[in-house]
């Protein structure tokens, strides 16, 4: 089949791999030769390669009020959360279509993970009955369409660790059930069969834990047991996917005994993580000093890295608005993200993907 009338089908190819993201559905809808190969993984390892991909971060972001009568922000006593999109090279922002179901917000502390050009969005507490949902949502970004998958399975789990192998599937580790118990317990999702995988369970419990996805290991950074209820520990566990194995637990894997939330995968091997007012970096066992954290984004929600970039989304204060700073690692100089004020409430999880 000819891609374009007229025109050599690698001219074609090249032309079409240059469509920004957001015009996907359209492209797909063209014709059925276009549908099959923006579907096709080719497709985004070739857009990837010649250097047309594009950065995105996906976050669970309150909508936010306007106080005319006192300033610009207010917090609503009730937020009610949706997901924004971010391109942080771009400065653009937008949001995307609500979910089936969830007319009064997102659940809330649901997670997010990015697979190709999939976002899945897990769990969570249903804004209507503060039950824990178990849901799972699938949205896709060629089609711009969601689906729903198959519930997480064994029982209620919340305050989970989560990361993605980018790939294919999802991983799912710790948190607690609905009895406030701290769980051992993995699982992992895969996104193409819309079908959950146990995993051996962790040394430990983990409520409140970190999830990395790294050259091909699963680290579970933090948390704590049912009897430490918020006592953060210093420890992490790696299990090692070829092996389908734990290897054992590193007790002092943290400089200090904190939530361990902001900790993201780095370029090399590394994992940038805020501290306190800084910024910094692991490295081959080895904890560094990066940078300072601007003011105003001293009480940090969101942190990406990527490119020889580190973003932090964050607040100088309770019920202050959000707002993004990008750390440059070439040169450590700090740039401020421009953010609309429609999109600076309140960040509770995110995700980053490259399309």
């Amino acid at each position: 089949m000819v891609l374009i009338s007229g025109l050599p089908d690698d001219i074609a190819y090249d032309c079409l791999i240059r469509i920004q993201y957001d015009q996907f559905p359209a492209m797909a809808s063209v014709c059925k030769g276009w549908k099959a190969e923006v579907e096709l993984p080719e497709f985004h390892r070739l857009r990837k390669a010649g250097g047309h991909s594009q950065k995105l971060i996906v976050m669970v972001q309150s909508h936010i009020v306007s106080n005319h009568g006192v300033g610009l922000f207010k917090c609503p006593d009730s937020p009610v959360y949706r997901l924004t999109l971010c391109e942080p090279d771009l400065g653009n922002w937008s949001e995307l279509p609500p979910l089936a179901g969830f007319a009064t917000g997102l659940p809330m502390f649901c997670q997010l993970a990015a697979v190709g050009s999939d976002l899945v969005v897990i769990g969570g507490w249903d804004p209507m009955t503060w039950t824990i949902s178990n849901s799972v949502f699938v949205y896709n970004f060629v089609s711009a369409t969601w689906r729903r998958g198959v519930d997480m399975p064994g029982g209620a789990r919340i305050f989970f660790g989560c990361a993605s192998d980018s790939d294919r599937m999802v991983f799912v580790a710790g948190g607690h059930d609905d009895e406030k118990n701290a769980l051992r317990s993995a699982i992992a999702y895969d996104v193409a069969k819309d079908e959950w995988i146990s995993l051996p369970d962790m040394a430990r419990e983990r409520d409140e834990c970190k999830a990395i996805f790294q050259h091909g290991k699963l680290h579970v950074i933090g948390g704590y047991c049912t009897e430490m209820q918020g006592r953060f520990e210093r420890s992490t566990e790696t299990f090692n996917i070829s092996t389908w194995q734990w290897d054992q637990v590193q007790d002092d894997f943290l400089l200090v005994a904190t939530c361990p939330r902001t900790c993201v995968d780095g370029d090399n091997e590394t994992m940038y993580m805020c501290r306190g007012g800084d910024v910094v970096k692991h490295r081959r066992g080895t904890w560094k000093f990066v940078a300072n954290l601007p003011a105003q984004v001293s009480n940090p929600a969101c942190v990406t890295a990527w490119q020889g970039k580190v973003l932090v989304i964050g607040c100088a204060g309770f019920g202050e608005p959000h707002m993004g700073y990008i750390l440059h690692l070439d040169n450590y100089t700090w740039t401020k993200l421009e953010t609309p004020h429609k999109y600076s409430g309140h960040v509770q999880s995110s995700c980053n993907l490259e399309i």
